[in-house]
Parts: C-alpha cells; structure tokens; sequence
C-alpha cells in the first residue's frame, strides 16, 4: 500500500482495517508438493512409458504445468489487498488487485449502510450501500470474518455519528 503522508499523519480514524486473503499453504510447502507430485507422476508416466502408452508420459507433465498454474493464479489473487477506512470526513474503500488498476470508493459516513445476514451464511456478502451505490467487501474472507468486520464497522459508524461517544484513533 501507500505510505502516509504528512496530512494523513494528522487524521483521526475511527475505523481502519486492511483485509488480506488467507493462504494456508506457504512457498516451501508448494514447492514440496510439486516435487512429490513430478516424482510421483514423472514415475508413473516412465511406468507407461516403458509399456509402450508412451502418450500417458506426456499427459503425466500436462498435469503437473496444470497443478503449477493453478497454484499460480491462486497465490496471485492472494496479493489481493481492501482497506477500509473511516475518518473524520469519509468512509473509503481501497481495492488492490495484481495487474489491475487500484479502485476507491468514498462514502459519506452519515449515509453508509453496512449490510450482512446474522447469522451469516456460507454465502452472505458484506455491502456498503449509499445512494443507489453498493459494493461488496471482503468476499475472500469466511463468514464469520466478514461479519466481525461489519460489526466492528457498524460499531465506528455508530462513533462516527454520534460525537457524544466518540473514541478516537490516531493513525500511527
């Protein structure tokens, strides 16, 4: 993400969260799978080979590039990065994608809905809806994570509105 410059500094937020999708296998560990899966497959595929269905050699390697790309595409969505912020003024929402133009949303806080079904399902979206606008956050994220950060984020709009109860954050 950006680092903050020197007005950002001086911003009080109410609300500021940065959500990351979870992958639970790290490099080392995919790695290790390929090399099980060429050994075990490149075996199998010398197997076929040696008995003459030689083509079974070739889709033997076409399932290891499969694997590989696979693992490929899913550890890029990986670096997929939302952050969420409420300050004094607006509500933004920031989406970073791998070789996708980064996209922001702003709201204005008194008129931001945060919509998610309690309890939450498998698949319940999280939405922020304003003015005929709605956008879905956190779709990487389980159901229960997704309705963690709509409480907490109902929660700061609640601060945000009523400047009685308002627990201020300093960004750092």
């Amino acid at each position: 993400m950006t680092t903050p410059d020197a007005t950002d500094t001086a911003r009080r937020y109410y609300f500021d969260a940065v959500l990351t999708p979870n992958r639970s296998l790290s490099r080392r560990g995919f790695w290790l799978l390929m090399a099980v899966l060429v050994v075990a497959l490149g075996g199998l595929g010398l197997a076929f080979a040696t008995l003459g269905a030689w083509p079974v050699a070739g889709f033997c390697g076409l399932e290891v590039f499969l694997v590989w790309g696979a693992f490929h595409l899913n550890y890029r969505s990986g670096r997929m990065v939302e952050s969420v912020r409420l300050d004094e003024e607006t509500l933004t929402v920031t989406r970073s994608v791998p070789h996708r133009p980064v996209k922001s949303w702003q709201f204005q806080p008194h008129w931001v809905r945060v919509n998610m079904d309690d309890p939450p399902e498998h698949d319940s979206k999280l939405q922020l809806s304003s003015h005929g606008r709605t956008i879905t956050i956190g779709s990487f994220l389980t159901a229960d994570e997704r309705l963690e950060v709509a409480q907490a984020l109902r929660r700061a709009i609640e601060d945000w509105r009523n400047p009685t109860t308002k627990s201020w954050q300093t960004a750092t």
